[in-house]
């Protein structure tokens, strides 16, 4: 049977959103698996690596790109820094600089040369807190001392290799890179200290009258914040994943001091634009655009993609098992580390930069990304198992309320 491409692509993309929650309710009943897997799977399986019935092209490219923004803009709207301030915030950036240390000089040793071991080293120290936020959620741990510590990791782990990304990898000198980022934070500074200040407290008026009207002012303002911290970024030669996020912290400020309903209503219908519409694109063109013939014409290639899978677990999660919360259990850090060694996001982002400068091949591009994926379907999943044993039978001596996950 012969598709269509476009007419193929255009209806098999949204079929795969729609069929992925489902197989998570099915699959569920027997073990729980985080709903980008299905997303993931089955845009490698109907993409050109094998059935061939979803093509990429410059329409999906975009639409994965739009994902990618609104996916990085949601881990920032999604970070209160003053619930993850102190000690998680600061466990979390210490964790991340021994990860920045430890991953280049591991990298080294496998890579041909040294700019290939930056690239290589700063992919193996993000956490995909976009990704995992989502199944913290769903499992009640978002707001539980555990969900807090792995938040703190996830924003360092988002924020730490974009910083890192636009200091080493754009091409310029350290010294001319930080001055542009200089200026980057200066814009965004001004931006989050006149949201902080109550400038947005103006405009609280006109979401609560647009809310349910074909205004929608709330949501045309997310839109203008995001793109407007993009087109800086871009403009100043910044990954645009670092507009992104900002973008999205601006945003949680903004909509401080709103009444709470119209806040849940807001953030209801950003979720909805996000989750329901653009973060699948992005996970389903990862899966599309998976170059799997690279990864199996080569033996070596292919062994790159576990030994990178233990590299995340050894360079970016027993780091980030230091800020779990205090007092916490074997298990509990053991679930820390494995969330924060789920990388996928930054290592798609920073392998395309490796291999359009020619530091990377698209072979141990491919790997990367392979071990970024096995690492998202893998870890969280058993993240989420050790959780709920820790919750069927809590260790002695430690109060089971505090890691219990809150109502909501």
């Amino acid at each position: 049977m012969e598709f269509d491409v476009t007419i193929g692509t255009l209806v098999l993309f949204p079929a795969v959103a729609v069929a992925a929650p489902l197989l998570v309710r099915l699959v569920g009943k027997v073990v729980a698996i985080p709903l980008v897997v299905f997303e993931i799977v089955l845009g490698l399986v109907l993409g050109p690596a094998v059935l061939g019935w979803i093509q990429p092209g410059d329409v999906t490219a975009a639409l994965s790109d739009f994902g990618l923004a609104m996916l990085f803009f949601l881990a920032g709207n999604e970070i209160d820094f003053r619930t993850i301030r102190g000690r998680p915030l600061g466990r979390a950036a210490g964790g991340w600089l021994v990860s920045l240390a430890l991953g280049i000089a591991l990298a080294a040793l496998l890579a041909p040369h040294l700019s290939a071991a930056v690239f290589i080293g700063i992919a193996l120290t993000s956490t995909a807190l976009g990704t995992i936020m989502p199944v913290l959620r769903d499992a009640g741990d978002l707001r539980t001392p555990f969900g807090i510590g792995v938040l703190a990791i996830g924003a360092v782990g988002e924020f730490g290799p974009l910083l890192a990304i636009s200091l080493f990898l754009s091409g310029r000198s350290p010294l001319t890179a930080a001055i542009v980022l200089v200026a980057f934070a200066v814009v965004a500074g001004v931006a989050i200290w006149l949201a902080a200040s109550g400038a947005g407290r103006r405009m609280h008026r006109v979401i609560t009258a647009t809310l349910h009207t074909s205004g929608q002012f709330a949501v045309r303002l997310v839109v203008f914040v995001l793109f407007a911290l993009v087109a800086l970024s871009v403009v100043l030669g910044l990954d645009m994943l670092l507009g992104a996020f900002t973008a999205g912290v601006i945003y949680r400020l903004l909509l401080s001091g709103a009444p709470e309903p119209d806040v849940e209503v807001v953030e209801g219908k950003l979720e909805a634009v996000g989750y329901g519409l653009l973060v699948p694109m992005f996970f389903i063109n990862t899966g599309v655009t998976f170059d799997l013939e690279a990864l199996l014409s080569d033996v070596r290639v292919l062994l790159l993609v576990p030994i990178f899978l233990a590299l995340l677990l050894l360079v970016r999660g027993i780091p980030s098992s230091f800020a779990a919360p205090a007092g916490a259990s074997f298990r509990d850090r053991a679930a820390t580390a494995l969330f924060g060694a789920t990388g996928l996001p930054i290592i798609v982002a920073v392998t395309a930069i490796g291999v359009e400068q020619g530091d990377l091949t698209t072979g141990v591009a491919a790997a990367l990304v392979g071990a970024g994926m096995c690492s998202v379907l893998v870890f969280p999943l058993v993240a989420l198992a050790i959780r709920s044993r820790r919750r069927d039978a809590p260790p002695p001596g430690v109060d089971d309320d505090v890691f219990a996950p809150t109502e909501g």
